[in-house]
């Protein structure tokens, strides 16, 4: 049975879920802050603190070391185009700094999450993403063998499935596949392609501003919904014979928008294979669970009952609805160059 003729309410609630978060569709633009900790000498550290400008003000989270912590020199500020460098050298007290809590004052009143990285004279890396709803962090004096993995493929997870544009691209193509192999094909030819654009833009062999490709991701979207209309509308296209290839070409874009989230952490040139690796693993995680979740959507409105009028009007309701959206985020995007 052909996936969009069992999809008819289902979709226009999902939709009705996109609209209300339309305006937290800045999820690729918030870029989280970052700490690192290099341990120089016994007992004495560099500490880089990162924190991200939005609309010309700083992120109001100021960073807060352990009582037995002072400095040795004085903390020098620099000024990039999209966040606030403070850079100083302290020292303990009382030992190391293993075991001690770092906080992360007025994260909790914002939507950013502060990625931290402590690197001690041994060699031990400690590599964490903070999340707002537990601002502080406590240095491990031995990091576990799991904790890179864990933290950048949570990273990836957040950063799918609250990229709303993303994941908006991906119902489009629900609605286009004609069948579950069409459905199947679609998708993986779209991880394939994003694959591979993450991984040349983060390495560094490809160089895209993030303005653009957002805006550009926002009118495939359109694109898309114009093609989903034609296909109802009876005309052939190569969208419509072959999703597969539009998902991949399109999905080559999607990858610059997702090396966005890689590149906004300046991680070292030493992190960034295994954080690409798992962010990944975390994109295509995240995905899937969308994914998944439509499908059981679909086999609860299978079993729902409602008027056959709703049934031949929604699926166009929706399609037009995902071109307005769309539209309006390119319009906006394209504005903010």
């Amino acid at each position: 049975m052909s996936v969009l003729r069992i999809l008819p309410t289902l979709f226009v609630g999902i939709f009705a879920v996109f609209v209300g978060l339309a305006g937290a569709v800045t999820a690729h633009e918030i870029r989280p802050a970052y700490l690192q900790i290099d341990e120089m000498a016994a007992n004495r550290y560099k500490v880089v603190w990162r924190t991200p400008m939005l609309s010309g003000m700083r992120l109001p989270v100021a960073l807060r070391l352990p009582d037995s912590v002072r400095n040795l020199t004085t903390p020098t500020e620099r000024d990039l185009p999209d966040s606030l460098v403070e850079t100083r050298v302290v020292e303990t007290a009382d030992g190391s700094l293993a075991g001690e809590r770092v906080e992360f004052v007025g994260l909790q009143a914002t939507i950013t999450d502060v990625l931290v990285r402590v690197h001690m004279l041994d060699g031990a890396v400690t590599t964490t993403m903070i999340h707002p709803s537990q601002p502080w962090v406590d240095v491990a004096s031995r990091p576990g063998r799991l904790d890179v993995a864990k933290t950048f493929i949570m990273h990836g997870i957040d950063h799918i499935l609250f990229g709303y544009d993303h994941l908006l691209f991906v119902l489009a193509l629900m609605f286009i596949a004609r069948s579950w192999r069409a459905l199947l094909l679609t998708v993986t030819a779209f991880t394939a392609a994003h694959s591979i654009t993450l991984t040349l833009a983060t390495l560094g062999f490809v160089h895209v501003p993030g303005p653009p490709v957002e805006a550009a991701i926002a009118f495939s979207i359109l694109l898309l919904a114009c093609e989903i209309i034609r296909i109802q509308n009876g005309q052939t296209s190569l969208t419509a014979q072959r999703p597969w290839m539009v998902a991949f070409a399109f999905g080559l874009l999607h990858g610059l928008g997702f090396a966005g989230a890689l590149s906004e952490l300046a991680l070292p040139a030493g992190d960034i294979p295994l954080a690409l690796l798992f962010f990944n693993v975390g994109v295509e995680i995240g995905q899937l669970m969308f994914i998944a979740a439509v499908i059981g959507l679909i086999a609860l409105v299978r079993l729902a009952r409602y008027p056959a009028w709703l049934g031949r009007h929604a699926f166009t309701t929706a399609t037009y609805a995902i071109g307005a959206m769309s539209a309006f985020w390119f319009v906006e995007r394209v504005a903010a160059f």
